[in-house]
């Protein structure tokens, strides 16, 4: 019995924004290798981050430079030395009762038993308290981390919509998406007429929710600091909703949509979940990201309580100094003292093969599948286990598979390289095992988190943006905020890109990919992306030299309008996607029959399978 032939998952447009730039156009790739190419291709970068942070003119590269990738956290983003607290304490009284004097408004209803109440006027009322009166007392309280990979100075994503009332992750998803479709070079409404309003498929979200005033944060804490629980918190909080938003407001979508959390490997879950719809046939289009807002001192405060950050104190200690390096915070397998938190968006437009050769959509590469293991039994929830050997093993042999013993060699790892001292040992040994097993002698490792730190959710897009970027400009981007290997990473049969490594004119040494995630509580995804290269030549195989040639002619508009986009951006003429009330379709706009649905606002029918699926029982 042969397998049935997959339709292939071709990446046709990707955008957002981390702590090096935009993501579109591999601008934030170039922001992490500039130093390693020519000003001709880093110039547009320079500018377009200048307009993109609402820089002046003039702006120098050197300034930049600093108000990109891991860095001090700056007080536009809180102020480390003044993080609002409350400290409980007991006010006590001293030879006689405690008095003192209050609003009607501001008095409680329900009273304490040791409270004796008189009202000296409509609005006033005189307290006595017999003991002792529990107070807040307000605090300032200092953070023992002062590193994260932060947006770029100046840039803004609330200006560029009407974002009222919204948490930044999402408005990080509205720029995000926007980006990511703009850069198609493709109107969204040209690509619904080649497909059925349902072949469309949403899967993003973030791995911890939207945790700010307008989100979780401000839901939990209203009712604390004496404020009010808004009707936007509680929904706008939820891990999904960067989906919802996209549907909603983005797209118009009819399509399948949510969001799979798997802690660090949230991003590879949704990617997993969206190529499935593709390869299966239900889908013929997907978008597949997140976003995730976490640079917080709440959510600081949080990882570094589980000693997972890398403190101040450590990062001294480590380098003998009184001032912690910021800018060298994440060391990914050397001497380290414990992640970066940082912030982004990342998404990905996806199409099956087919349809992207019809609108001669640009291909940056595919996506051969996605692994996802659990750990199996362990001591800590929160520690290493097996599943990540299972993920990696299994995405080398699918390699293997297509690309051969030899082909499987030309491959690299975009390791998640977390910067803790645990994760140097544990993804050290998990590669060099599997690099053993399938002959690899010198495998290239790349850790991309010493230049953006560590996402949550969306990281292991910043991963594959990075790959992307591999293979237009030929160089692995170096771990460069570090000297040399901890003496416990396992190395035998792994390169650890140190310095940035050529790899050949747009990457054609190296064939595939494999970006790994491992995320709290045993969530380990291995993903397999195919070069731009070997994505080409299997397309040809499939659909032959012909369509390949009408393929090319059809792209040479599309590239061209992508182009234009780019360079529209770059000019700061950057405009966000984003639909609220327009469009609305009720009971009304629907014709169903037993046959389909027509969809008021919508040029193709929505058609009903007319299979039997479990023909073979019946």
């Amino acid at each position: 019995m042969t397998t049935p032939l997959k339709r292939l998952p071709v990446i046709v447009g990707f955008g957002g924004i981390n702590a090096a730039g935009r993501i579109s156009f591999h601008h934030s790739y170039r922001r992490m290798v500039h130093d390693a190419l020519p000003d001709s291709v880093t110039g547009p970068m320079f500018k377009g981050l200048a307009s993109l942070t609402n820089q002046p003119e003039g702006t120098s590269k050197e300034q930049l430079l600093e108000q990109t990738l891991i860095r001090k956290i700056e007080k536009q983003t809180f102020d480390l030395n003044e993080i609002n607290i409350h400290k409980k304490a007991h006010i006590k009284k001293k030879d006689e009762s405690i008095h003192f004097e209050i609003s009607k408004k501001q008095l409680p209803k329900h009273l304490p038993d040791n409270w004796t109440v008189e009202e000296l006027s409509e609005d006033l009322f005189s307290i006595t308290i017999d003991g002792e009166l529990e107070v807040m007392m307000p605090e300032k309280h200092q953070s023992q981390v002062t590193s994260a990979g932060q947006l770029p100075t100046g840039f803004d994503p609330a200006i560029l919509y009407n974002s009222r009332n919204q948490p930044k992750g999402l408005q990080l998803t509205v720029f995000g998406a926007s980006d990511a479709l703009q850069s198609i070079g493709i109107e969204w409404s040209e690509i619904l007429k080649h497909i059925e309003p349902d072949e469309v498929s949403v899967y993003a979200g973030s791995a911890i929710g939207q945790l700010d005033d307008f989100g979780g944060r401000g839901l939990a804490q209203a009712w604390l600091k004496g404020g009010r629980v808004t009707s936007k918190q509680m929904p706008l909080m939820l891990s999904q909703m960067p989906a919802d938003f996209i549907n909603s407001y983005i797209i118009n979508s009819v399509g399948a949509t949510g969001t799979n959390m798997g802690a660090c490997a949230t991003f590879l879950y949704n990617l997993r979940q969206g190529i499935g719809d593709i390869q299966s046939g239900t889908s013929r289009v997907i978008i597949v990201g997140g976003a995730e807002a976490a640079v917080e001192p709440e959510v600081i405060e949080g990882f570094r309580a589980m000693g997972a950050l890398a403190e101040d104190q450590r990062l001294c200690k480590l380098d003998g100094v009184e001032v912690a390096d910021n800018r060298r915070a994440c060391r990914p397998f050397a001497e380290n003292a414990g992640f970066t938190i940082s912030e982004a968006a990342q998404f990905f437009i996806l199409m099956d093969d087919e349809l992207a050769l019809e609108l001669g959509a640009t291909i940056y590469g595919s996506v051969a599948d996605v692994f996802v293991n659990a750990d199996a039994n362990k001591k800590s929830i929160s520690s290493p286990g097996i599943g990540n050997y299972v993920t990696v093993a299994k995405a080398m042999s699918l390699a293997k598979n297509i690309l051969g013993e030899e082909g499987v060699k030309q491959t690299f790892a975009q390791a998640h390289g977390t910067g803790t001292p645990q994760n140097r040992v544990t993804e050290s040994h998990i590669l060099n095992e599997v690099a053993k097993s399938f002959g690899i002698e010198n495998w290239n490792v790349a850790a991309i988190k010493s230049y953006v730190g560590h996402s949550l959710g969306p990281a292991g897009g910043d991963q594959l943006a990075a790959t992307l970027g591999v293979w237009e400009y030929g160089l692995i981007p170096g771990i460069n905020t570090i000297d040399k290997i901890a003496d416990d990473v396992y190395d035998s049969n792994l390169h650890f890109c140190i310095e940035h490594t050529s790899v050949g004119e747009k990457g054609i040494e190296m064939k595939a990919a494999v970006i790994n995630s491992k995320g709290f509580g045993g969530n380990n995804a291995t993903g397999l992306i195919l070069s731009p290269t070997t994505t080409m030549e299997m397309l040809e195989h499939k659909h032959g030299a012909e369509t390949m040639n009408q393929y090319h002619s059809t792209n040479k508009s599309v590239a061209a309008s992508a182009a234009q986009y780019d360079q529209a951006v770059i000019n700061g003429e950057f405009k966000a996607i984003y639909h609220f009330g327009t469009e609305v379709m009720t009971a009304d706009d629907l014709v169903i029959s037993d046959k389909g649905i027509e969809l008021s606002n919508f040029e193709n029918k929505l058609n009903f399978s007319q299979e039997n699926p479990y023909s073979d029982y019946c």
